[in-house]
């Protein structure tokens, strides 16, 4: 069988041709899938209710929901990527309106130590 048809995962469409490509850049694929898990709030997919982390909710929690918050992302990253990741370390900061989010992760495909900083506002 050729690979001249065959789609590999990850994939995206390729801005010039609009035809499917496989995704080279494999950080920003990992990137991409952690702001998807914290980003979408717990019952907003119709057919997968119990996916993302409701972060976005805890914008205006009181400062002592930071643990609690720190809780549902590291809870969120380690159901749902735990293929992909191995988080190590959540931090959450909260002020006015401001959530600011610090994941330190692992990926596991590589072996090499990331970090991403998320700043939600509302």
């Amino acid at each position: 069988m050729s690979d001249l048809n065959a789609i590999f995962y990850p994939f995206t469409l390729d801005s010039s041709s609009s035809r499917i490509r496989e995704e080279r850049d494999y950080e920003a694929y990992i990137v991409q899938l952690i702001k998807q898990v914290l980003l979408t709030n717990l019952g907003e997919r119709i057919n997968r209710p119990d996916f993302g982390s409701n972060i976005r909710q805890m914008v205006f929690a009181p400062m002592a929901a930071t643990t609690y918050t720190r809780t549902l992302v590291y809870q969120a990253l380690e159901r749902w990527l735990a293929n992909y990741i191995r988080t190590e370390n959540v931090e959450v900061e909260a002020d006015e309106s401001t959530l600011r989010v610090a994941v330190e992760y692992t990926v596991i495909a590589k072996g090499e130590k990331r970090f991403l900083n998320m700043e939600l506002t509302v």
